[in-house]
């Protein structure tokens, strides 16, 4: 049988990259009042901002699970990818500047302002356990997944909790700064080790031309359902399972919206920029660096159809949930989430093969560090200092460092659950789903409708999460799940049916309660007025520092990838 194991030099350069970035970590820390452990003193340029952004979004959990996706279903994985630089565009456009102006250190702190302060602390908890569930524990999980091909004698729980301390040992002690500063490392390296895999992987099947041949090969072979065309195509039929056009139009941007305007783990990074124009250029170029994905990260899994569609891969020991219990896994198709590890374990020489490994944890503890910092950050802002007022700004950096402690142990404790749904993709997105909508919902009404007040704010978000519980018993009493196969509802036509819901909601009680106080909300609104005095700022700068032609120039670049793989 086939075996999987390591070089020396695979080890040591996996051993001195682990060692070298925690101790770099700790030494880009601050922690001498709370603006610096928390937001790294505002003091970020633009494109430590953007790679900070786009390390912190790529993680292991991502990358495994994009190439998953694309193994499984296509390259229509990658419009969640091209759709954040649309995103970030809105984003710069409409949202930065009240949450730079207004200086908050969370999101949940920016909701008080705009309803009240019980709006504040149920998103700021909502936020908290799906940084937890989502974010941190899916992180652990891919890297577990990662490591146990090595260390198979290991148990899971042995290797995620290895995992997290490695995480935690930098975040704990240095904040955001040891977090944003270590991501510009590991985001160079990561995307180094996808253009090797994209390579080798591009070597093996021939090239481009080679590769459309062998997928319409097996399409002709009954191996594959689709051909080159419908493989490589990012515009799907309604009818397709993974990305039907109508939920790639009216979710993806929804969930897009939710993680790059409205998360507290994301947009914390460019509330740590210097000044406005830093924090737009930042998140731009943020946006450009998602381009690329297409081809280091989403195109590999499509070859591995090529390469590895029927091996046996039953030497990777790796176990799958069955009804009596665990299985080694046989075949790729049947656990899709190990694309990416078979990948660079049958592809990439030694050495090499450590370098990716390496870029892999990296990513891991890039994406985990940075929800553990801002799941400390909402903790510590938005409960702990209300409860306690009085409490230094030391004091303050003490509770966010035990608040880490605790939430790291939660992440790695809920971590194995993942293996029992369909994929990593699937886990991320569904969950996901469930989340954002009325959030989303709550941001685009306060930000826009000037009449919304606390009421509507608060119960919009109660109500629509009582119904998401609801719905969620529904499946899993009738459905025993909330699959699209169980239900017949694809999870992407929920997620615009929650964000109308909320909004409608939102809209009804602000109407039949009392109106909000007039100053208070005309400091909180988007205006055509604010769009007119800023276009008066920008016309004095040069092109390349004018946001909007920036801007501009990012969704032609989006837009030629889109129209290219439609």
């Amino acid at each position: 049988m086939e075996s999987i194991g390591l070089e020396l030099w695979d080890k040591i350069i996996i051993a001195v990259y682990l060692v070298g970035i925690v101790i770099y970590g700790i030494r880009k820390g601050k922690q001498e009042s709370s603006e610096d452990y928390f937001l790294a003193g505002r003091n970020m340029a633009w494109p430590i901002v953007g790679i900070s952004l786009f390390a912190a979004n790529i993680g292991s959990n991502t990358l495994i699970g994009l190439t998953s996706d694309a193994f499984q279903t296509n390259v229509a994985v990658y419009n969640y990818e091209w759709m954040a630089a649309v995103v970030l565009v809105i984003f710069g456009l409409f949202f930065l500047p009240f949450y730079l102006k207004s200086r908050v250190y969370t999101m949940p702190e920016f909701l008080e302002r705009r309803y009240d302060t019980r709006t504040r602390y149920l998103f700021s908890g909502i936020t908290i356990v799906g940084n937890v569930i989502i974010d941190t524990a899916s992180g652990l999980y891919a890297g577990n997944l990662i490591l146990k091909i090595i260390f198979p004698d290991y148990p899971s729980w042995m290797i995620i909790a290895f995992l997290a301390v490695a995480a935690a040992a930098y975040t704990i002690p240095g904040g955001l700064s040891s977090v944003v500063h270590t991501e510009v490392i590991q985001a160079i390296l990561l995307v180094f080790g996808s253009f090797l895999v994209t390579y080798y992987a591009f070597d093996q099947v021939g090239g481009w031309q080679k590769m459309i041949d062998g997928l319409n090969n097996l399409h002709t072979g009954g191996l594959l359902e689709k051909n080159s065309d419908e493989v490589l195509s990012l515009i799907r039929p309604n009818s397709d399972e993974a990305m039907p056009w109508l939920g790639l139009v009216l979710g993806v941007p929804l969930l897009g919206f939710y993680f790059w305007a409205n998360n507290q783990f994301m947009v914390q990074r460019v509330l740590s920029a210097k000044d406005l124009n830093h924090g737009r250029w930042g998140a731009l170029f943020a946006g450009l660096l998602k381009l690329p994905v297409l081809f280091i990260m989403v195109i590999p899994g499509v070859l591995a159809i090529l390469l590895f569609k029927d091996m046996d891969i039953s030497f990777l020991n790796y176990q799958i949930p069955t009804e009596g219990g665990f299985a080694t896994c046989e075949n790729l198709s049947d656990c899709p989430n190990m694309t990416y590890p078979v990948l660079i374990y049958k592809l990439l020489p030694t050495g090499i093969l450590g370098l990716v490994i390496a870029g892999l944890l990296a990513a891991m503890s890039s994406s985990i560090s940075a929800t553990l910092n801002s799941a400390s950050t909402l903790i510590t802002m938005d409960f702990t200092q209300k409860l306690r007022p009085n409490m230094s700004s030391k004091q303050l950096v003490r509770a966010g460092q035990i608040a880490t402690c605790v939430l790291v142990v939660l992440a790695a404790a809920w971590a194995p659950m993942i293996e029992s749904f369909q994929s990593l993709w699937t886990y991320l997105q569904q969950i996901l789903g469930f989340i954002s909508p009325p959030i989303v919902a709550a941001f685009v009404v306060g930000l826009f409708y000037r009449r919304a007040n606390a009421q509507g704010g608060f119960w919009s978000l109660v109500l629509s999460y009582l119904l998401v519980i609801g719905w969620i018993i529904y499946c899993f009493s009738k459905y025993e799940g909330i699959s699209t196969d169980a239900t017949g509802v694809h999870f992407l036509y929920v997620v615009p049916v929650l964000f109308a819901i909320a909004i409608v909601l939102n809209v009804g009680i602000s109407l039949a309660t009392t109106s909000p106080d007039a100053q208070k909300v005309s400091e909180m609104i988007w205006t055509s007025q604010i769009y007119k005095e800023e276009t008066k700022e920008l016309a004095h700068l040069p092109w390349y520092k004018n946001y909007r032609t920036l801007s501009v120039l990012l969704l032609i670049a989006t837009a030629i990838i889109v129209i290219w793989f439609a």
